[in-house]
């Protein structure tokens, strides 16, 4: 286990798994992410004084925390909502050949 690593889980949400999965290869495409898990689900949220419930799926994007500047703005370049979520947790422990193949396969 590698503790005090440069990892991070960075969360955003689609409107559908189609459109994550598109975001997803863009993504990896462009070396800002070692992998991208989709997750089906429901978000219930207040937008313009408004609570709504909507289909949406989870994105956990695993990446180096250098990368994060250069992935916000990819997020949001693709991203079909007007305020996109994007949240980044950092890892405070990571196995350490996981971490090793995230750094790898993000070109460090």
């Amino acid at each position: 286990m590698a503790e005090g690593t440069e990892l991070v889980l960075v969360m955003t949400t689609f409107p559908d798994t189609g459109k994550a999965g598109e975001a997803a290869r863009i993504l990896l495409a462009h070396k800002l992410a070692a992998c991208c898990t989709i997750i089906p689900g429901n978000s219930i949220y207040t937008w313009q004084g408004k609570t709504c419930e909507e289909a949406e799926a989870v994105m956990l994007i695993k990446t180096r925390a250098s990368l994060y500047a250069e992935l916000e703005n990819k997020i949001k370049e693709i991203h079909p909502y007007q305020v996109p979520e994007i949240i980044s947790l950092p890892a405070v422990a990571v196995y350490q050949a996981y971490s090793e193949w995230v750094r790898e396969v993000t070109g460090e």
